[in-house]
């Protein structure tokens, strides 16, 4: 069968690469998408390698965002997400990623489907995968969104312009609660492991937190470490799973299995002195938190940001598990010890008559666009 093409745009975004879509440039049914996508990837490849197409073997590099005018009100672009698995043939629309929404408004600058005024351009966003809005600012001249600065964020080599995205009233992106459970901690009854205290809280993308302690773990290993040890993974797995059903975001397990995108699952422990991926020595004072996440089976070398704003506002909530173990004189802002770094979340978050309320999440990201041209599927 003969190759197609379609116009696209390579682009990076924080810690993640996806291709870029119009999505006047697809087939105009949904169900059309995943065959493209996963062909452009590479995927399905069971050597987890991706070598036939423009992935790169990891969940953050095989990922795909489509683009559109919005007739919202309150959002100039629809923004679709798209998590493309590496060894199995399928596509993922259930979840937002953070890293690829600073992409997203230099993208629409640039491809003439938003103006900015002045030095700066504002971009809202409306991410159809969450059902929320998010705003991102940027420098940008002539047209065209600023590329040299002197932001380096851990896990991208350099420096780029900042992009800070605010997350409008982040909370229920997957569920529709900010604590679907309606608690802020449950005990989980889990096969094999018996009952584990876990925080399920939905912001920016439903999450699972448990205490590293729990599992066993001193919560700074790292992403290979991880995920040699088959034992661990296995119960961070399950522990996903029951969430999952327990969060109502699947009706069973083995729904859950076929969902993988979310909910994200990471274990949290008090900050503490460890070392990064790159060598650097990072003292018990250069963080508030340390945070290790697991998404698509795979641990992450530098943390989803969604799952980091939800961390951020788990933070926030009394008695959460990821309340116990933050250093809590940070004000708004967080900063979460990862294998990459440290990465500094603002969450406000507030409790009122109706209870626990997450009015705003922000972050700065750098993106970078790589090519344009046209990718065959």
């Amino acid at each position: 069968m003969t190759q197609r093409k379609f116009p696209a745009v390579f682009m990076r975004g924080g810690t993640s690469k996806a291709i870029m879509f119009h999505a006047r440039d697809l087939p105009p049914a949904r169900a059309d998408w995943d065959a493209i996508f996963l062909s452009a990837m590479g995927s399905p490849d069971p050597h987890g390698r991706q070598l036939d197409g423009m992935g790169g073997g990891v969940s953050s590099l095989s990922k795909v965002c489509v683009i559109a005018p919005s007739s919202r009100d309150d959002a100039d672009i629809d923004y679709t997400f798209a998590q493309v698995q590496v060894k199995a043939a399928r596509v993922d629309y259930g979840a937002n990623c953070g890293n690829m929404s600073s992409a997203v408004g230099p993208f629409a600058l640039e491809e003439g489907l938003v103006s900015a005024a002045g030095g700066e351009a504002m971009v809202r966003i409306y991410n159809t995968n969450t059902r929320k809005i998010i705003h991102s600012t940027f420098a940008a001249q002539a047209g065209r969104a600023a590329a040299e600065g002197s932001l380096a964020i851990p896990g991208v080599t350099g420096t780029g312009a900042p992009i800070r995205l605010d997350f409008v009233d982040p909370g229920g992106a997957t569920t529709g609660r900010l604590l679907p459970s309606g608690n802020v901690s449950d005990m989980l009854d889990i096969p094999g492991l018996g009952r584990i205290e876990v925080s399920m809280v939905d912001a920016a993308n439903a999450c699972v937190f448990v205490a590293a302690a729990a599992l066993g773990l001193k919560g700074t290993e790292m992403p290979d470490e991880l995920e040699s040890d088959a034992a661990v993974m296995e119960k961070l797995a399950a522990i996903r799973l029951h969430a999952s059903v327990a969060m109502g975001i699947t009706r069973t397990l083995d729904e859950a299995r076929a969902r993988s995108a979310v909910p994200f699952i990471g274990f949290a422990s008090p900050a503490q002195a460890a070392c990064t991926l790159s060598g650097e020595r990072l003292p018990a004072s250069a963080a508030d938190l340390t945070l290790r996440v697991i998404s698509n089976g795979q641990p992450h070398r530098a943390l989803p940001l969604t799952a980091s704003l939800c961390a951020a506002v788990a933070a926030r909530i009394e008695h959460s598990v990821v309340w116990r173990a933050a250093r809590r004189d940070g004000g708004d802002t967080l900063r979460l010890a990862m294998p990459s770094g440290v990465l500094t979340v603002g969450a406000q978050v507030q409790r009122g008559s109706a209870g626990w309320q997450a009015t705003r999440g922000s972050f700065y990201r750098t993106a970078r666009r790589l090519f344009e041209g046209c990718v065959y599927a």
